[in-house]
């Protein structure tokens, strides 16, 4: 049985990546402390909340960016009030009903407790290229299609 803590580390990510497939620049933003950091699938890194807004909302406005689906796969607790939760994404391109696999990632999020709220300290995307590995590819993209 999952506690109350793993669960709202878990719906902070979900925010997150419901902000992103709403496209919605300020609200991903607000989920992150002050300081918080993201980087981004291409290595693009944004500190504090100011930055990571300015950074996503040209991207949004400019560009049709693929939904998430995804699959936590763990959560661990260094404190009562640090986590880091680990996942696995696939993006389905606009106007598309499948995974493009070559954009598969792996996510990690470093969420703090603070004034009684959890925020992301940071949120790492990797690309799950698994060079010369593609059977890992597929089967992580498997995994999850299985969430379609």
């Amino acid at each position: 049985m999952k506690s109350s803590a793993t669960d709202e580390v878990q719906g902070l990510y979900q925010k997150l990546l419901d902000a992103w497939n709403n496209r919605n620049a300020r609200a991903m933003a607000e989920l992150f402390i002050e300081d918080g950091e993201s980087i981004g699938f291409d290595g693009s890194q944004s500190i504090g909340q100011d930055e990571i807004f300015s950074h996503l909302k040209p991207i949004f406005e400019h560009h049709p960016t693929a939904k998430y689906v995804s699959k936590v796969k763990g959560v661990h607790f260094l404190t009562s009030e640090i986590a880091i939760l680990r996942a696995i994404a696939g993006m389905i391109p606009p106007g598309q009903l499948d995974i493009n696999p070559k954009v598969n990632t792996h996510q990690t999020l470093v969420a703090v407790k603070s004034e009684g709220n959890w925020r992301i300290k940071l949120f790492q995307n990797t690309p799950a290229q698994f060079h010369g590995r593609p059977e890992l590819v597929e089967q992580m993209t498997e995994e999850l299609r299985e969430l379609l």
